[in-house]
């Protein structure tokens, strides 16, 4: 059901548009850490280190998947605020051929130059098999992902956030019970995981992309609609690209801190390996919250209405600290519990390095919470160039200061650089957020 972001209390509409969301990532993470849960429980710790190296690069993808999904998303939601429904579907199907084409190109970089990848981070010999496999499985099926975030993104852009829901938390705990099986009754390793994620994802790709289509089809508009207008695609490209480079340089800064971690054994690298998929479990889920923000400020901004985007931003907060109390809570009073949850008999390092990065990060969830709304803020404006700015401090601060403090306090060192890049970058959002907003009064 399509819904229109510009009317109602603003903090009764954030709620109620972004919850869904949030279930929807919850689900969509299930698949990441069903991976890891079902190699490190039914394979092996090596498994388990095997699939996380992979994780890293396969992020990369995901960062092209995200931008499309929030360059698609804040033009949709514009046209479709200001009521341009025409232009809003050259829109969609623009941003559908558009990234075919780029997923072509993904996909070949991906098959040739994966092993150069994994050799680059310093991958153990150990574990450069079962990685190259399960990444080049995830390649294979990265069309299904692309796809299924560009009409997830639409759905949201229609302030619709319950049907991404639905399809997510079908395919997710199917996803579980396929891991299983593949592994323990089909016997095949990392690879099982790996092919049972390419199957559930698949089936959520279809099944979205023909509702999507059915969707706007029941929108009605005069004469034939463009099927791909250039100056649509410079539009969403003004958006999509900046996303796809700050999650594209974040994923890169992942995969040079998983060089610098990878130097401390397979041990440090499993307990990474658990604690970085729940890290991101949250992260992502914020994230996502963020682009309701985003979709939700870029309607109110094409309907004219940029006083509803201030009452936003507070509600925002609001919403992403209840959510951040009993995360918080959890990872610290749990950490232990959590990453031993990802493994049959883990290692005493695997154990106390994974509950370490836990204990010192997860407090700071409520400041990178701030951020991320800010950032929601500024991508549903078209405020690109803060956004990359505030972002990339963030990230260089964080490489930089794991590759500096890991050789005087080996890994915890790099768990610390994680709050000081968040803080840093937490300031700058913060800070940009409230000239934009001085600039909209001001006029």
């Amino acid at each position: 059901m399509n819904k229109d972001l510009t009317v109602g209390k603003p903090e009764t509409v954030l709620w109620k548009f972004c919850i869904p969301l949030f279930g929807s990532i919850l689900f969509q993470q299930l698949y990441n850490i069903a991976d890891s849960f079902v190699a490190g429980k039914f394979i092996g710790e090596h498994a388990l280190a095997a699939v996380g190296n992979s994780y890293e690069i396969t992020l990369i993808f995901l960062a092209f998947a995200f931008g499309c999904n929030i360059g698609c998303s804040v033009i949709v939601s514009q046209l479709f605020g200001a009521k341009k429904y025409k232009d809003m579907k050259t829109a969609v199907s623009t941003s559908f051929v558009a990234s075919g084409i780029l997923c072509i190109l993904l996909m070949l970089a991906g098959i040739l130059g994966g092993a150069g990848l994994l050799h680059l981070i310093h991958t153990p010999d150990s574990l450069l098999a079962d990685s190259k496999l399960y990444l080049d499985i995830y390649i294979l099926g990265f069309p299904f992902l692309l796809f299924y975030n560009i009409a997830t993104g639409i759905f949201s852009a229609l302030g619709d956030s319950r049907t991404p829901f639905f399809f997510l938390a079908v395919s997710s705990t199917s996803n579980i019970f396929a891991d299983i099986l593949f592994v323990t009754a089909f016997h095949m390793g990392v690879a099982g995981v790996a092919w049972a994620t390419f199957l559930c994802q698949g089936i959520s790709c279809l099944l979205a992309v023909a509702v999507v289509r059915k969707r706007l089809s029941s929108i009605h508009t005069e004469g034939k609609t463009p099927l791909f207008s250039v100056d649509m695609f410079g539009k969403i490209a003004v958006i999509a690209i900046p996303s796809i480079l700050q999650q594209s340089f974040i994923s890169i800064g992942n995969i040079i801190i998983q060089g610098v971690i990878n130097g401390f054994g397979p041990g440090v690298i499993a307990g990474y390996s658990a604690a970085i998929k729940l890290n991101n479990l949250v992260i992502t889920s914020l994230t996502t919250l963020a682009n309701g923000v985003s979709n939700y400020t870029a309607q109110n901004l094409g309907a004219g209405l940029p006083e509803r985007v201030k009452a936003g931003f507070r509600a925002s907060v609001k919403m992403v600290w209840a959510l951040c109390v009993p995360i918080v809570a959890f990872y610290v009073l749990g950490n232990h519990l959590l990453i031993q949850a990802f493994m049959d008999q883990p290692s005493e390092l695997a154990r106390q390095s994974g509950a370490q990065f836990l204990m010192v990060v997860a407090p700071f969830y409520f400041v990178i919470s701030i951020k991320l709304v800010a950032d929601g803020i500024l991508r549903g404006a078209g405020v690109m160039k803060q956004f990359m700015i505030a972002t990339f401090t963030d990230l260089i601060l964080r490489v930089a200061l794991t590759i500096l403090l890991s050789k005087p306090w080996g890994y915890l060192g790099i768990w610390s650089a994680w709050p000081i890049g968040w803080c840093t970058g937490a300031a700058l959002s913060v800070w940009f957020y409230r000239q934009k907003s001085k600039a909209y009064r001001q006029k």
